[in-house]
């Protein structure tokens, strides 16, 4: 079934719920809408200087992230009488930036290429974990719905990301 963009967009657009569940509007992208989402939340990460920040500054972005999305997303899912439609993306900014900033730890001296390298991993790393979905992400998206539902899936893949991140921080530490 063919999505119709437009529709989406004159539904989330009017209104606030509908701003936050796309990602600022990231989610309306016609084709790879997730992938477009991970894609802005990399990029707002590396505007803001999230990468620099003390840990617990990532975490309340994180958490506050994952609280108003779920309210978001379970408006979306009804104004779009869909769980998890193609159009939210705000899960895929909560995964993708528990991912960074878990990197972001070990990797203490972030500048030049090592910078870009550790975003470029992040975002290959997140959408993995978010398209194969291991388990219990695959579980929690076919079986709980509604704005809690579209949200925890990608939160588990982001802390496989996350763990994936770290473990390769702690190879390369022992190569060199």
């Amino acid at each position: 079934m063919r999505r119709d963009v437009r529709a989406e967009a004159r539904v989330l657009l009017s209104h606030p719920y509908g701003w936050i569940a796309s990602g600022l509007g990231s989610g309306l992208s016609p084709v790879a809408s997730g992938t477009t989402g991970s894609a802005v939340a990399v990029l707002l990460f590396w505007l803001t200087g999230a990468a620099h920040w003390p840990w617990w500054a990532n975490l309340i972005v994180v958490l506050t992230l994952f609280a108003v999305g779920v309210i978001a997303s379970g408006w979306a899912c009804k104004a779009l009488n869909h769980d998890d439609a193609s159009p939210i993306v705000i899960d895929e900014w909560v995964g993708q930036w528990m991912t960074l900033a878990s990197a972001a730890l070990c990797w203490p001296a972030l500048h030049g290429s090592t910078f870009l390298w550790l975003l470029v991993c992040s975002f290959a790393l997140f959408r993995l974990a978010d398209i194969l979905k291991p388990w219990p992400a695959r579980n929690v998206d076919r079986d709980i719905g509604g704005g809690f539902g579209a949200m925890l899936d990608d939160a588990i893949a982001g802390v496989y990301s996350s763990v994936g991140m770290v473990a390769l921080a702690w190879a390369l530490n022992q190569i060199t």
